[in-house]
């Protein structure tokens, strides 16, 4: 068995960090990670005056509930989705003009669905370009708050950013929702709202926030269920066993339910309350048609095993895979062809046929997650190099070093 160190959650860090911003008194964010995500989800709190200081395994905010330190402020949004749609969101609590911008290839990301409802709250938006991306400018006076219906059938964070600023208002939020993908991403912000003192209630499709201060706690940040994917991959793939600590059933994260998938496949799965361990089967994977709606930041990852399965394997009800760091279902195409593999895929379903994947250089298109994943079809396959290594920097520096260890550890 083969121990894995995973640094701590994107997910929870960020929303960590917007949730100390907005609270009174000091937060400590233990073991959060150090990406470049998160290090700009940082860098953009510090930009509108909040107070951050970041040491090594504990970063510690001081939080004000009355918005930005400063009337005025610019901030670069680097690659990150959650900067990108958490800030403006909470920058538009406070007073003030606060300018964002991001990379070329967050300017291209939608905000429509966030920026359309803050503008029915009365909140004043610039769009410097295409409506509805970034650059864009918010002109803050605070949020009187409301009644909002919204489409998050394209990315849970639009909610999840409503969701976090609903405390913030003068009046709260009742949103109700009709569309809505990643459930687990949501139920990760209620569950840390709740930690910070906030209850929301859910009534069927609607969500009632309440105008409640913040409260400052001491938060640790668990391991990141999304990276520990590509290691209980690797296990399964060549029959080794993976042990993640820190990340079990009742770990916060939806995307530990890969473990799930990896079991159907045939795997060995035990998950435990605050571990996970996988072990491959002796006689290989199985195909299987899965639906991975909930959470579809691993599609990546079991398309790039999914050549060694005995049988096909479909992914299904991903369409928002398309509009990540880029469309994803193409990406996993046009490399796993490369390989030599068959593949088809419609609007939101990719399906793969098993074969023998040959070395190829792998396309990367800026995307973390395409690197790390088709990384692990790489332990498998002579020849497999990546023409842009450096984007995993975005969630999981080490991660070249850390698959590097796992490889010599076992003879590959």
């Amino acid at each position: 068995m083969t121990l894995v160190e995973i640094p701590g959650s994107k997910s929870v860090t960020a929303r960590g960090l917007f949730l100390a911003a907005a609270a009174h008194g000091t937060t400590v964010l233990g073991r959060p990670l150090h990406s470049d995500d998160t290090e700009g989800f940082a860098e953009g709190l510090a930009e509108l005056g909040y107070r951050v200081d970041r040491q090594p395994g504990e970063w510690t905010i001081e939080g004000r509930p009355s918005g930005p330190g400063v009337a005025e402020a610019d901030v670069f949004c680097r690659d990150g989705a959650t900067t990108a749609r958490f800030l403006p969101a909470l920058a538009a609590a406070g007073t003030g003009t606060f300018r964002f911008d991001a990379s070329g290839q967050m300017r291209r990301r939608p905000l429509g669905p966030l920026t359309d409802a803050l503008q029915e709250l009365g909140v004043e938006l610039e769009f410097r370009g295409e409506p509805g991306h970034h650059p864009l400018t918010v002109r803050a006076n605070g949020i009187k708050g409301g009644e909002l219906t919204l489409d998050a059938g394209l990315s849970s964070q639009f909610l999840t950013a409503l969701l976090l600023v609903g405390p913030l208002t003068a009046e709260g939020l009742r949103i109700t929702v009709t569309d809505l993908v990643s459930v687990p991403y949501v139920e990760i912000t209620l569950e840390m709202m709740r930690r910070f003192g906030v209850d929301v209630r859910r009534e069927g499709q609607t969500f009632v926030v309440p105008a409640q201060p913040y409260q400052a706690c001491e938060y640790p940040v668990e391991p990141d269920a999304s990276t520990a994917s590509y290691f209980l991959a690797a296990a399964a793939l060549t029959g080794r066993t993976v042990t993640i600590p820190g990340l079990g059933s009742e770990a916060l994260q939806g995307d530990v339910k890969f473990a799930d998938v990896l079991r159907e496949m045939g795997a060995h799965v035990d998950l435990g309350p605050d571990s996970v361990t996988v072990a491959g089967p002796s006689d290989g994977l199985r195909g299987i048609t899965v639906n991975m709606r909930d959470i579809s930041d691993t599609v990546p990852t079991l398309a790039a095993i999914a050549p060694f399965a005995s049988g096909p394997v479909r992914i299904e009800d991903v369409y928002n895979t398309r509009i990540k760091e880029c469309d994803r279902l193409d990406a996993c195409e046009e490399n796993l062809r490369a390989m030599g593999i068959a593949v088809e895929t419609g609007r939101d379903w990719i399906e793969i046929q098993p074969g023998r994947p040959t070395g190829t250089l792998v396309s990367c298109r800026r995307d973390h997650r395409i690197a790390m994943a088709f990384s692990i079809t790489g332990l498998l396959v002579d020849g497999v190099t990546l023409d842009d290594p450096d984007c995993v920097k975005k969630t999981f520096p080490g991660f070249h070093q850390a698959l590097g260890t796992l490889r010599e550890g076992w003879g590959i």
